[in-house]
C-alpha cells in the first residue's frame, strides 16, 4: 500500500498575489451584458469582495479567436452551472491578417486583444491571459513555433497562470501532428498537456512557490473537437458520438440552448461572438442555422482525466461532471482515479502493468472501498482489490497485471476502465492502449513527426499519436529510397522479414528485406527503392483518391505477421531547360524565351470552382533559368478582378487575386522557414497599377525590395474592367535570394493562384500545380523540378529572419486593468516582490501628472483609459522611491473649457511596472490612489 500526501492536499496560503480586486473586466465593459447601468470606466474600477482568482475552466490556445468555437458552450456553462472560465492565448495574433485596416505587428495585436475581450464577454468570460508570445506567420511546424516562442519560457508562464487560477478542467486545441494542423495551434495544445501534468508537481518550477503560487492539479484536460460523427440538434448529445478511434471518450453540448440572460439561443450568441473578430474577416460570416434540428453540437475529446467520468450522453454539462461539478450519486467531488499503463502497446498473450492511484478529495475523507479494472473481452486483469479509507488528500496505489487477448488485430485501440466503489457510490475513469503485433514496421517519419512521437512517449501520452498520418511523397517517374523502421514490441528476440505492397504503377526493390536478432523493445532499419513506373497516373489531388495512395508495410516474425497502412503522395515533376538567352522581364512571352512545355496550374486546392468548373481561374507557367536566376512567365485566366488594394497594403496575398511561387532549394525543407515563397498581387495601387511583390511565411518575410533584392516582376493586364480576362506576369528570382544553394536534381517547387471574385478582401478559391490539403506548409509535398547545367555547390543554409516584435501585456491597458484586479501577473511573468503604487494624480490644461511610489528602479508605463481607448500615455524609466510622470492627454474644447476627448465618465489610470524580469499592474481613478 502506498499511503502518502499528494498534490491535491496542498492549500493556497498566499495573501498578496491572490488578493483579487473584483474587476468586472474589460469584456464585460464592452458587452455590457451584466453591467449596462455602468460606464466602461466605472465597470473597469468596480469593486467586489476580494477573493482568490478561481476558475473552473481554462482554455489554452495560440491566438485571439482560437477559443471562438467554444464560446456558446462556455456561455451555457457559466449561465446555468455557474462555471467561471478563462482563456490563455500564447500570442495576440499580431502576425495575422487585418481585414479592416493597415495595422500590423503590435498595434494589430492590441486590436485583436480588444476583439477577443468583446467576443468572450458574450460568454461571461472576463479573464484573458495573453502570454506575449510572438505571432509570426502561418506554419504547420510545432517545433518552429516552440523555437520562435522560446517554448521553455512560455510553458513556465502557462504553469504559473494555471497555478494562479486553479482550473478544474483545461480545454485546448488538438495537440497531435495530424495533417493540416496549424503548428501554432498544435504547440499551444502541447503546452496545455504539459501544463496539465506539471502544474501539480512540486518539483516543477519551484520558483513559483516563492511568488505565492502553490502546486495545483487540474482534474481533466479536453480537446476541443473530435474525430468521428455525431448528430446535430438537441438530441445529438443524447444519441452519442461515434469516434473514429473507438477508445476515445467524447462529450458534447448543444449550442441551441436558450439563454435567459441574453434572450437568445446560445447559437445566436456564438454568432455575435464570432462577428466580433472583425480584423480576421469574421464579421462577414453568415449567421448559423435557426432550425433547432440543424443547430450544431460542440464536441470535446478527453485527452486525460484524473477524475471520474459520467455518461457522455447524459447532458451538455457531462464534460464537467466529476471534475468541476459533482456526479449525481457519484463519489465525492475531488476524488481522483488516475490510470497509468506502464506502456501503450500491448502484445497478445503478454502481460503489461497498469497502475491506478486513488486520491481522497482535499476537503473530505474517502471511505474504504474496492477497485477493479475492466478490460476488453478475452483479456485478463485479475480481480478487484481493497482500497483503505483515506484521509483528505491522501492516496493509495494499486497495480494490476493485464494480459491482452488474441482476438484483436494489431493496431486496434482499446480502453481499460478503472472503477472505484466506496461509501455506497462509485466512479470510473480510463486509459487507452494499442494492440501491437510482436514486430511491426512502418516508414521512418518526417523529423517533426518523430519529434512529436518522442514527446508523447516521454509524457506517457502515446494515444495522442493514433491519428497522426504516416505519409511519404515520391516524384512522378522518379525513384526514392524509403527507410522502414522495424520495432519489436514483444518480450522476446525476433527475426523475420519486411515487405511493401504498392498500388499498380509503383514498384519496390527488393521485394522484401530480412532482419534478425532484434531484441525486445529495440528497433532496426531496412531500406527499399520505390519507383513510380507509370507516369500517366495523375499527380497530387487530381486522382480519384485525392492523391492518397495506399501502401501496406508487412512485418513477419516467429509470432506471425503484422501490417501497417501508410499513405503515399505522388507529386508532379518537371525538367527545367536552360534559357539560350535570358528573358527580358517585360510581361511579354516571346518566341524562344521559355523552352519547354508549360506547367499547368489549374487544379482546385482550396475552395470550390465557380459554376462547377475551374474556368473562373487557371494558369500556365513557363519556367527557365540561367546561371544565376529563375525566370517564370505566368498566363492567368480569370473572370473577375479582385479588390485593388493600396500600395501600402502589400501583404497577406490571399486578400485579393495573387500568385504565390514556392521554392525549396534542396527539396528537403522541414518547414517553410527553410524555403522561399514569393507573393505577388498583380494590381494594387489604383493610380500606378504596380504589382505588390513580397515574401510570405518563409525564410525572410517582407517587401521584396528588402527581402529579395534583384527580384523583378512585370504584369500585363487589360486596361479596362470590361476587357478583363486575366493577366500575364513575368518574374525573375535570383538564386542569391534563396535560403540555400540549389540541388539541381531535387528542387521543391510549386505555384498557387489565389482567386478573389469579390471586393471584401478575401480569396474564395485557390488552384495550384502540386495540390494537397495543408500543402502550403508542407514543402515535402511540393512538386520537384530539375535544372540542367547547374552544379551543386553543397548546402549553405541561411538562418531564418523572423518577425521579432510581439505585442506586450505591459503595454496593454486592458491587460493591465485585468491584472490589477485578478492579480495574475501580466503575461504570466514573474511578479515583482513589492508593488508599485499610484499615490495621486491630476490633470490640468491637458497635462496629466501622476505621483508614483516605486519599490525599485524599473520601467513604468501609464495609460489614461476611458473604457474604450487610450487618451494619453507615457513610458518612463523611474528610480526607486517617489517619482512623477507627466504626459499630455487628448482634449477637446467645450463651452466651459476643455475635456478629455471622447470621455463620458471618469477615466482610469492603468499602470504597469517592469523591473529585473518581474511585472506588476495597478489601477487608479484619475485623481485618486491605487485601487
Amino acid at each position: 500500500m502506498d499511503d502518502r500526501h499528494t498534490l491535491s492536499d496542498y492549500t493556497l496560503t498566499r495573501r498578496g498575489l491572490f488578493r483579487a480586486g473584483g474587476a468586472l473586466g474589460i469584456a464585460a465593459a464592452v458587452t455590457g451584458a451584466h453591467l449596462s447601468g455602468l460606464t466602461p470606466a466605472e465597470q473597469a474600477l468596480a469593486s467586489a469582495p476580494r477573493e482568490s482568482t478561481k476558475l473552473n475552466v481554462l482554455f489554452i490556445g495560440a491566438h485571439p479567436d482560437d477559443e471562438a468555437g467554444n464560446l456558446g458552450v462556455f456561455g451555457q456553462w457559466n449561465e446555468y452551472q455557474g462555471m467561471k472560465a478563462g482563456v490563455i492565448t500564447v500570442t495576440r495574433g499580431e502576425g495575422g491578417g487585418n481585414a479592416v485596416g493597415l495595422e500590423e505587428g503590435p498595434p494589430l495585436g492590441m486590436l485583436r486583444e480588444a476583439e477577443e475581450r468583446k467576443a468572450v464577454g458574450y460568454a461571461g468570460i472576463t479573464n484573458i491571459f495573453n502570454l506575449d508570445g510572438l505571432d509570426f506567420y502561418y506554419t504547420a511546424s510545432a517545433p518552429l513555433s516552440y523555437q520562435v516562442w522560446d517554448g521553455a519560457a512560455v510553458l513556465n508562464r502557462i504553469v504559473r497562470v494555471v497555478r494562479a487560477t486553479r482550473p478544474d478542467v483545461i480545454v485546448t486545441m488538438n495537440p497531435s501532428a495530424v495533417e493540416g494542423n496549424h503548428g501554432n495551434h498544435q504547440q499551444a495544445a502541447m503546452f496545455a498537456v504539459e501544463a496539465y501534468l506539471a502544474a501539480g508537481d512540486p518539483d516543477r518550477y519551484p520558483e513559483h512557490f516563492d511568488e505565492g503560487f502553490e502546486p495545483w492539479q487540474p482534474r481533466r484536460i479536453l480537446r476541443s473537437g473530435a474525430n468521428g460523427s455525431g448528430a446535430t440538434g438537441e438530441g445529438g448529445v443524447a444519441a452519442g458520438f461515434t469516434p473514429t478511434v473507438a477508445s476515445d471518450v467524447v462529450f458534447g453540448c448543444w449550442n441551441g440552448t436558450p439563454s435567459a440572460r441574453h434572450g437568445k439561443r446560445w447559437s445566436e450568441m456564438l454568432d455575435l461572438a464570432r462577428w466580433a473578430y472583425v480584423t480576421q474577416g469574421w464579421a462577414e460570416f453568415a449567421a448559423g442555422p435557426t432550425d433547432p434540428a440543424k443547430i450544431s453540437n460542440s464536441w470535446f475529446t478527453v485527452i486525460h482525466s484524473r477524475s471520474p467520468l459520467t455518461d457522455p450522453r447524459s447532458g451538455g454539462d457531462a464534460a464537467l461532471r466529476g471534475a468541476a461539478l459533482p456526479i449525481d450519486g457519484g463519489l465525492p467531488l475531488g476524488t481522483l482515479i488516475d490510470v497509468r499503463p506502464a506502456r501503450f502497446e500491448v502484445v497478445a498473450g503478454e502481460k503489461s502493468t497498469v497502475q491506478v492511484t486513488v486520491t481522497a478529495p482535499p476537503a473530505s475523507r474517502l471511505a474504504a472501498g474496492r477497485l477493479s479494472l475492466t478490460v476488453p473481452d478475452g483479456w485478463s486483469a485479475g480481480g478487484a482489490v481493497d482500497v483503505p479509507a483515506l484521509n483528505r488528500g491522501r492516496s493509495h496505489t494499486a497495480t494490476f497485471q493485464v494480459t491482452a487477448g488474441s482476438g484483436d488485430a494489431p493496431g486496434t485501440q482499446v480502453r481499460v476502465d478503472a472503477t472505484l466503489s466506496a461509501g455506497g457510490a462509485s466512479g470510473t475513469t480510463f486509459a487507452q492502449l494499442r494492440v501491437a503485433g510482436a514486430v511491426e514496421a512502418t516508414i521512418r517519419p518526417l523529423d517533426e513527426i518523430q519529434e512529436f512521437r518522442s514527446w508523447t512517449a516521454g509524457l506517457g501520452m502515446k494515444h495522442l499519436d493514433v491519428l497522426v498520418p504516416e505519409l511519404f511523397a515520391i516524384g512522378q517517374g522518379r525513384t526514392r529510397t524509403l527507410e522502414i523502421v522495424v520495432e519489436n514490441f514483444s518480450s522476446q528476440t525476433r527475426s523475420g522479414a519486411v515487405a511493401l505492397t504498392l498500388p499498380t504503377g509503383f514498384t519496390a526493390s527488393p521485394a522484401q528485406k530480412s532482419y534478425s536478432g532484434l531484441a525486445a523493445g529495440k528497433t532496426t532499419t531496412v531500406a527499399f527503392e520505390v519507383t513510380n513506373t507509370d507516369t500517366t497516373i495523375p499527380t497530387a489531388n487530381r486522382a480519384p483518391n485525392k492523391g492518397s495512395w495506399p501502401v501496406t508495410v508487412s512485418a513477419t516474425s516467429e509470432a506471425g505477421t503484422a501490417e501497417r497502412a501508410v499513405t503515399m503522395n505522388l507529386v508532379p515533376t518537371y525538367a527545367v531547360q536552360r534559357a539560350s538567352t535570358a528573358p527580358v522581364i517585360d510581361g511579354i512571352r516571346r518566341d524562344g524565351e521559355y523552352p519547354g512545355e508549360p506547367i499547368p496550374v489549374d487544379t482546385i486546392w482550396d475552395g470550390s470552382p465557380m459554376g462547377g468548373t475551374t474556368a473562373s481561374i487557371s494558369a500556365q507557367t513557363w519556367i527557365t533559368h540561367d546561371d544565376a536566376n529563375f525566370y517564370l512567365f505566368l498566363s492567368v485566366v480569370d473572370d473577375v478582378r479582385g479588390t485593388i488594394l493600396p500600395g501600402s497594403d502589400n501583404k497577406r496575398q490571399r486578400r485579393t487575386d495573387s500568385v504565390e511561387i514556392y521554392i525549396d532549394p534542396r527539396g528537403i525543407a522541414g518547414n517553410t522557414a527553410q524555403t522561399f515563397i514569393a507573393g505577388i498581387m498583380p494590381s494594387m495601387d489604383s493610380m500606378t497599377g504596380a504589382p505588390g511583390v513580397g515574401r510570405d511565411r518563409d525564410n525572410w518575410q517582407g517587401e521584396a525590395s528588402v527581402t529579395a533584392p534583384g527580384m523583378q516582376v512585370e504584369v500585363k493586364m487589360a486596361p479596362t474592367e470590361a476587357e478583363y480576362t486575366g493577366y500575364d506576369m513575368e518574374v525573375r528570382i535570383p538564386f542569391s535570394v534563396l535560403p540555400d544553394n540549389l540541388d539541381p536534381e531535387h528542387v521543391g517547387f510549386n505555384v498557387v493562384i489565389n482567386d478573389s471574385d469579390t471586393q471584401n478582401k478575401a480569396a474564395q478559391r485557390r488552384v495550384g500545380w502540386s495540390t494537397f490539403p495543408g500543402m502550403r506548409a508542407d514543402p515535402w509535398r511540393w512538386g520537384i523540378i530539375t535544372l540542367d547545367g547547374i552544379q551543386d555547390a553543397g548546402s549553405r543554409p541561411k538562418e531564418p529572419t523572423l518577425p521579432d516584435t510581439a505585442a506586450r501585456s505591459v503595454s496593454s491597458p486592458q491587460s493591465i486593468l485585468q491584472s490589477a484586479s485578478d492579480n495574475v501577473p501580466l503575461g504570466g511573468f514573474s511578479p515583482t516582490s513589492h508593488e508599485l503604487k499610484v499615490l495621486k494624480s491630476s490633470i490640468s490644461a491637458g497635462v496629466v501628472t501622476v505621483a508614483l511610489q516605486s519599490p525599485r528602479a524599473g520601467t513604468v508605463r501609464v495609460f489614461l483609459w476611458d473604457g474604450t481607448q487610450v487618451v494619453g500615455s507615457a513610458e518612463k524609466q523611474v528610480p526607486a522611491g517617489r517619482t512623477e510622470v507627466r504626459f499630455g492627454a487628448r482634449t477637446v474644447a467645450t463651452g466651459s473649457g476643455t475635456s478629455l476627448e471622447g470621455t463620458k465618465a471618469s477615466p482610469v489610470l492603468a499602470v504597469s511596472f517592469e523591473s529585473n524580469g518581474g511585472v506588476h499592474a495597478t489601477k487608479a481613478p484619475l485623481g485618486g490612489r491605487s485601487v
